[in-house]
């Protein structure tokens, strides 16, 4: 549905039905300009309000009985502040999927979710991932919802007129044209390094969050997500995430998945600058330069290896890591796809399993309890699925922390923090740790890496 033909640009032929490009042929014509497919499209665009609870910031003394004692009590803990973020959405089905960006719903603890006819619903996030920064919703009671349709996003070319729907500054509906000025965009000027894009030069203001950017027939291209801006206000920048993305989520999130799964690489990747291209002797820079490889890697398993250069995934080229990312995510765990790799002067083609992160060996995640001198402390065996849950290099073994606790954190234990011994004893399982910090003496001291540093913390109990 909403299929709608721009008059001012196309018009549909009456014995064969096929849209065809070209210039306006009246005033009239003109005129009209994206109202028809304006109106076909914005009721499925939607404005969220969510409400998060943020914690307040807890003083270390407030929890202490000797200055409880010292003031005479008169410590009180922070009251969590709420904070209402206002963003959109995109209807996707009938029945009530909609899509919207992780950063506006994925930690809210309430949704509500009004569309352009005024009516009101709540809205459960059933589906949601940071990094990819894409969250879909549920909304109660729903049905006979209007709906766009994903267009692949992979036949989408620069220069195309596009349209950015959504609820800018709070003011209501609005919508902007442009035109699609780059593909295969990466977010690292958006601070997403990870990212994906499409760019745009449509006006994209906060609060357009998670809204559609659709082309001239009204299908959906992307989802909006950032902008590069210095002044906080629309540049002329914009950066979308592609429909068949948002595609993989919706099927997911339907099939009852609680957390997006992506094909692992088991891989580390760079761009191809000028100068690597000249040293592995290639004419023009392009593809991924494979860095660093997991034993367990379907890459590896393939049969490549480090210095080989990815160059295309199913016949698409790649030239990032998160390009490549992509276009493995937008394939789905459970299948293959078919990986050219350049090593020399060969070019070969090979299929590669996609296949989710290992989990073994078990990850063995246990939280410390009162017998230890850090209760509430989370840590979780390092295997295959915790290296891409939580980021770490490819290489890292050993035992993680997934959570400081209120104890550990005062400690100076952060998230992502790798625990290599303790008190001189060398930490393999999460076991070790729980027998380290169990009676350990007067004094304490953890030797960490963080961010690739090693760290050590020194305590006296």
């Amino acid at each position: 549905m909403f299929r709608a033909t721009l008059i001012a640009f196309s018009f549909v032929c009456a014995s064969a039905a096929i849209a065809e490009t070209r210039v306006p042929q009246s005033q009239a014509e003109i005129s009209l300009g994206f109202a028809p497919v304006v109106k076909e499209a914005s009721p499925a665009v939607v404005n969220i309000y969510a409400k998060i609870v943020r914690q307040g910031r807890s003083n270390p003394f407030f929890s202490d009985p000797f200055f409880q004692d010292f003031f005479g009590g008169g410590f009180a803990e922070p009251r969590p502040r709420v904070q209402n973020s206002l963003g959109s959405g995109v209807i996707l089905s009938a029945d009530g999927y909609v899509v919207s960006n992780y950063h506006v719903v994925g930690t809210a603890t309430e949704i509500r979710v009004v569309t352009t006819d005024r009516r009101e619903y709540s809205a459960q996030v059933v589906l949601g991932d940071k990094e990819s920064d894409i969250a879909i919703l549920r909304l109660e009671e729903a049905e006979d919802l209007p709906f766009l349709q994903l267009r692949d996003s992979d036949h989408v070319e620069v220069g195309e007129l596009a349209l950015a729907i959504g609820n800018p500054f709070g003011v209501g509906q609005t919508v902007s044209s442009g035109i699609i000025s780059g593909l295969a965009r990466t977010g690292a000027a958006t601070g997403n390094a990870r990212g994906y894009f499409i760019q745009t030069d449509a006006a994209i203001n906060p609060g357009n969050s998670g809204g559609a950017l659709i082309d001239v027939n009204g299908d959906l291209i992307g989802i909006n997500t950032a902008i590069l801006t210095r002044s906080g206000g629309s540049n002329g920048i914009g950066f979308a995430i592609p429909a068949n993305l948002v595609a993989e989520f919706l099927r997911q999130a339907q099939q009852g998945n609680e957390r997006f799964v992506s094909p692992w690489a088991g891989m580390a990747g760079q761009h191809m600058s000028a100068d690597i291209a000249e040293s592995l002797g290639l004419v023009i820079p392009m593809g991924v330069v494979i860095s660093d490889l997991h034993p367990l890697s379907p890459l590896a398993e393939a049969g490549l290896r480090v210095g080989d250069v990815v160059t295309h995934v199913d016949g698409d080229e790649v030239n990032s890591p998160a390009e490549m990312k992509f276009r493995m995510s937008v394939a789905g765990v459970g299948g293959t796809s078919v990986v050219t790799r350049l090593r020399g002067d060969e070019n070969a083609e090979v299929e590669v399993a996609l296949i989710k992160a290992p989990d073994h060996p078990a990850a063995e995640e246990t939280t410390l309890d009162e017998q230890t001198v850090m209760p509430g402390l989370t840590i979780s065996r390092i295997n295959p699925a915790v290296i891409a849950r939580m980021g770490l290099a490819l290489s890292q073994t050993g035992v993680v922390v997934v959570d400081a606790g209120r104890y550990g954190g005062r400690s100076g234990l952060r998230v992502g923090d790798v625990v290599n011994s303790i008190n001189g004893a060398q930490i393999e399982t999460p076991g070790d740790v729980v027998d380290a910090l169990t009676n350990p003496g007067r004094r304490l001291t953890l030797d960490i890496v963080r961010g690739g540093r090693s760290v050590s913390l020194r305590f006296r109990l």
